[in-house]
Order: C-alpha cells, then sequence, then structure tokens
C-alpha cells in the first residue's frame, strides 16, 4: 500500500528466481511477444487483402486472431518491464483492468469458436441456404455479440471485487487473473458464484453447443460423399484443435484460485506460461498450415517477397 498517494499496489510473487533468469525469461518473452504479434498480424493481412477469404469463416478466423493480438499487448509489455525491474508491481486498478481484458477476450474466443461451428454446419448441413441465413449483417451481429456479451458480466464481476478490502498484496502469479480473489480479506460467496456462473455462461455452453453442432456435422457428412467428409474434416478439425487447446487451458485457469492445492511456485509458473504463450502461438499455426485457402495464400504472399 503506497498511502502517498493512496494508491494499492499489487507484488506478483510468481515469478522463480528472477534475479537469475531476468535475461533469460526477458529474451524468450520478448521473441515470443514478436511471433504472436506477426504470426497473427500476417494471417489477418492475408485475410483482409484477398477478397476470395471474405467469407464468414475466414473472417470469424481473423476476429480470433485479433483477440491474440489484443490479448498479448494487455499482458507481455508489462511481463517484459518486470523481467528487468526490481519490483514486480501494479496499481491494483491496473492490475482489475488486465482482469477485465484477460476475460472478456477469453470469453469472446468461445463465443466466435460457436459462431465458427455455426458457420460450419450451415454450409455443410444446409447448403442451399448458406447465403441467404449467413449474410454478412448476420456475421457483424455475431461479431459484435462476441465481445459485447462477455464485456457486460465480466465488468460486473470487476465492480464486485473492485470494492473488496485487500489483506493481502502478494498475488500467486505473473499476471493478473481469477486468483486476485484470494488478496481479500474475506472470500465473496456472491462473487465466487457469479465467477461460476459465467464460467458456465461463457465455457460450458459454448463448448456443448459447438460440440452438438460438429456432431451434427459429422453425421451428415458420414452419409455424403467422399469428398463432402474430406472437405468438412479440413475445415472442421483446424476449429476442434483450437477448441480443445483453449478450453483445457481455461479450465485450469478457472478453477485453479478455487482448489486448495498448493502447487509449487514452479509448477504454476509453467501453467502461466503456457496460457500465455501457447494459445496466442497455437491459433495462427493452426488456421495458417490446416486451412488449405489461407496456407495457399500465404504461400503466394511469400513467393511475391523472394
Amino acid at each position: 500500500m503506497d498511502n502517498d498517494f493512496n494508491v494499492t499496489y499489487i507484488t506478483f510473487g510468481g515469478h522463480v528466481e528472477l534475479q537469475k533468469f531476468r535475461y533469460l525469461y526477458f529474451v524468450i518473452i520478448f521473441t515470443a511477444y514478436i511471433l504472436v504479434i506477426c504470426s497473427n498480424s500476417i494471417i489477418v493481412f492475408v485475410i483482409v487483402i484477398n477478397k476470395s477469404l471474405h467469407e464468414p469463416m475466414y473472417i470469424f478466423i481473423a476476429a480470433l486472431l485479433i483477440n491474440s493480438v489484443l490479448f498479448s499487448n494487455a499482458i507481455y509489455p508489462k511481463l517484459l518491464i518486470d523481467f528487468l525491474s526490481e519490483r514486480q508491481i501494479i496499481s491494483y486498478s491496473g492490475c482489475l483492468f488486465q482482469w477485465f481484458i484477460y476475460y472478456t477476450l477469453a470469453c469472446s474466443e468461445f463465443f466466435l469458436l460457436s459462431a465458427m461451428a455455426y458457420d460450419r454446419y450451415v454450409s455443410i448441413c444446409k447448403p442451399l441456404q448458406y447465403h441467404t441465413i449467413m449474410r454478412k449483417t448476420t456475421v457483424y451481429i455475431f461479431l459484435i455479440l462476441a465481445w459485447l456479451l462477455p464485456a457486460c458480466p465480466v465488468t460486473v464481476a470487476i465492480l464486485l471485487g473492485a470494492h473488496k478490502k485487500l489483506c493481502y498484496f502478494i498475488l500467486k502469479g505473473i499476471i493478473c487473473n481469477s486468483t486476485v480473489q484470494k488478496l481479500h480479506c474475506f472470500p465473496s460467496a456472491v462473487l465466487n458464484i457469479y465467477g461460476l456462473t459465467l464460467f458456465v455462461f461463457a465455457v460450458p455452453l459454448p463448448v456443448l453447443f459447438i460440440l452438438l453442432t460438429y456432431t451434427r456435422i459429422f453425421i451428415v457428412t458420414y452419409q455424403s460423399s467422399r469428398e463432402v467428409r474430406r472437405k468438412a474434416a479440413q475445415t472442421c478439425l483446424p476449429h476442434l484443435l483450437v477448441l480443445i487447446n483453449f478450453s483445457c487451458l481455461s479450465a485450469y485457469d478457472v478453477l485453479l484460485p478455487r482448489l486448495e492445492v498448493d502447487f509449487h511456485k514452479t509448477v504454476r509458473l509453467i501453467m502461466s506460461l503456457q496460457v500465455i504463450l501457447y494459445h496466442p502461438l497455437f491459433n495462427p499455426i493452426i488456421y495458417g498450415l490446416k486451412m488449405k485457402e489461407i496456407y495457399k495464400q500465404l504461400k503466394r504472399l511469400f513467393c511475391k517477397m523472394d
């Protein structure tokens, strides 16, 4: 607590041997940051400049990759500053803002994946009605809802926790996530129940919708020709891989603070790094290599640069 300026500061206590490895950490995270920004931005650029990719599926992919860039810009710069600083601190208001960005974008990821699943369902199961259903207006509505729907309930969660009295000022982590609740003097039943409700709304329900949608797609394609099955697999498999990857990381992130298990500091650091490193790098690799049309346009772009 800084009484001079009446500002509450939180110390990140999740770093492991920072004094010894600070420059190694800095180089790794800085390299990852550049890779995340470049890889995601290049694919978004390819989608934007190629009219053949101005279809709902690719627009949703671009939105997912923009999410990764926004997420990285909210997390990585602060991490890099902490690695080179003597004190790894953040103001409580800054921590809450990082918390807001973190969970708003995480929730929007599931809504975007749900929109992509619906798009694939209409494309494969109702091909004759596809252009009638998936109009530009529909796509824009899905995009707006994917970002607005998570922002509103997450804002409520932030407001519920913002005025809670703090008795602890050391966070067991390297970023501000749901572990912030552990800093409160008294556990809030309301905040805990609200957080679990938000989790169910933002994760299991969209995941269930996606799984049911893809089940229906696989039933339809199983009864179709081999060519239809191949095309369905080409477009659906990358989305499922991204869904499984992100669901596992999200479940860990949400359940960890609610489990009374004292993980070793190194284990916590490794899992935190997986959350912030793995997924933002995983998306462009999967969509860049597994989506045939995007891969073809990427090859064409880099051949022109040679």
